[in-house]
């Protein structure tokens, strides 16, 4: 007789099966707890478990504006059976998170449509609403303060006014009027020694490189855990700290949200190509910040830089950062779009924009000095008072049309004008090229030396990974100095040479 088959309860399909009959005796209460349904269906009871801690990470990841991606499902799912410990650890199936879908009640999936401009025109209010209502609820429930409401984002620059290398910014606002360092990425492979040694950066402000430019899920991992945690936890109010994120949930992945739960911080995401309403860093700050690194370019350019790059960008977006980040333009930002203190018709009041007549000015009667003093005009406006003050002043003692004299002196005036602007022009010229052959001269004092490191840095790491570097080619240079070093002969006294004849050249003794 031959052997009879009998079927693993380990099999995946057998146990998904089981998974369902478990769920739906629980759901009818036929079994009123996870580990009775375990028990009589043979099936673990971290299992169950899991699924419904996937199952709330889900439904809070939809209340936060960032419904994921069955792709980024599986990968949650995976990451909750790493954590078992298991050699080696197990995964999920292509399509286990539409059969999970599926069997769960709470959960829906849906196709994300084209986002449609006309249709938002009507959307837009209705949307914007309920993201009030949501932070707002959010801020209710944990009792996060406004000194633990944060905004990040990231920011693109090009190096030059039509160079295609592009550098991003990562930047991160607080409701109360603080701005965390930034984070730099550049577009390579290595690490330049010359970038940490400028001194304009705030401490603990951090450079990384990738092969676009852009941000990666990695970066935006090591920017959470060596950044924004370690410099916020000294400045937590309450106990939740509320980051919020643009539309897109880019930046949401599995894992980022992981760190963020386990470090009491909440991320919010707002409503899609809504960023220019909602978001305080776009609202006011990244526009004061590219509105500013776009002068000093110009200005680079004008004094005739010819291109751009990583160094000139470091000396020269600090200047823009002090422009933009002011606590009080960021305290704006946030008013501005509704966040602190929550107030939606901010917003909302800017989607109805009224056509208002301007009232006209009042003119007011100019008052002219009597008594004219003559004194050397200095500057285009001094010389402007006091010709209009001596024409004024001829006017009154001479009514007659005007004559040859009065017309040169018309020309001598406006000659006088041309010299005092092209005299300013030339001063702020002159003090231009200065300015930019001593910051060619400090670049060429940069070192160029690569640091062989895979992650970012810390302008602080960075300097301490270049001194680590010098101190062994230093030591080497002075041992091999000493070894070449001869030992010194003892001085011997001036000798005259002895006389030889002229004619022959013979040594005479």
């Amino acid at each position: 007789m031959p052997p009879i088959r009998v079927e693993s309860s380990h099999n995946p399909a057998n146990q998904e099966g089981r998974i369902l009959l478990a769920l739906s005796d629980i759901k009818d209460g036929r079994i009123k707890s996870i580990r009775a349904a375990a028990k009589l269906y043979d099936i673990p009871r971290s299992t169950l478990q899991t699924q419904d801690s996937l199952t709330e990470w889900i439904i809070s990841m939809d209340s936060r504006g960032a419904a994921p991606r069955p792709s980024t499902v599986r990968e949650m799912a995976n990451i909750l059976l790493a954590a078992r410990g298991t050699t080696p650890p197990l995964t999920v199936g292509v399509n286990w998170a539409s059969t999970f879908v599926n069997r769960r009640d709470k959960l829906q999936s849906r196709y994300s449509k084209r986002y449609d401009y006309q249709r938002a025109l009507n959307e837009d209010p209705k949307v914007i609403r309920e993201w009030f209502l949501t932070v707002q609820r959010v801020v209710d429930k944990n009792g996060i303060q406004p000194e633990d409401i944060y905004n990040f984002d990231e920011t693109g620059f090009a190096m030059g006014l039509i160079s295609a290398q592009k550098v991003t910014a990562i930047e991160t606002i607080c409701a109360d009027g603080y701005s965390l360092p930034p984070c730099i990425i550049f577009k390579g492979q290595v690490y330049i020694a010359g970038w940490f040694e400028s001194l304009n950066f705030p401490p603990n402000s951090r450079i990384e490189v990738s092969n676009n430019g852009w941000t990666t899920d990695e970066i935006g991992l090591r920017w959470l855990q060596k950044l924004f945690i370690p410099l916020t936890n000294s400045r937590v109010r309450g106990r939740f700290r509320l980051l919020i994120l643009d539309g897109n949930g880019s930046h949401l992945t599995p894992q980022f949200d992981r760190i963020c739960a386990e470090n009491d911080i909440i991320p919010l995401c707002m409503p899609s190509h809504s960023s220019h309403l909602l978001q305080p860093l776009d609202v006011r700050c990244f526009a004061v910040l590219k509105r500013a690194y776009g002068r000093f370019v110009s200005d680079l350019a004008r004094t005739g830089y010819n291109h751009i790059d990583k160094l000139d960008f470091l000396a020269d977006y600090p200047r823009a950062r002090l422009e933009a980040f002011q606590p009080n333009i960021i305290q704006s930002s946030f008013a501005a779009t509704g966040i602190v203190p929550v107030n939606a018709d901010r917003v909302l009041s800017k989607l109805n924009i009224s056509i208002r007549t301007p009232s006209p000015l009042s003119s007011r009667p100019s008052s002219r000095s009597s008594q004219f003093t003559p004194k050397t005009p200095k500057t285009a406006i001094q010389l402007e008072k006091q010709a209009s003050m001596l024409k004024e002043l001829l006017k009154q003692r001479s009514h007659s049309p005007p004559t040859p004299s009065k017309r040169m002196l018309d020309q001598i005036i406006k000659g006088h004008a041309k010299a005092l602007h092209h005299t300013a022009l030339l001063v702020k010229e002159n003090a231009d090229l200065r300015a930019a052959n001593e910051k060619k001269r400090q670049k060429r004092t940069r070192s160029t030396r690569q640091i062989a490191h895979e992650e970012g840095l810390s302008f602080e790491e960075g300097l301490q990974l270049v001194q680590q570097q010098i101190e062994p080619m230093e030591a080497d240079r002075v041992v091999s100095h000493e070894q070449v070093d001869l030992p010194q002969q003892p001085i011997q006294p001036a000798r005259r040479a002895p006389p030889t004849c002229s004619g022959c050249g013979f040594r005479m003794n």
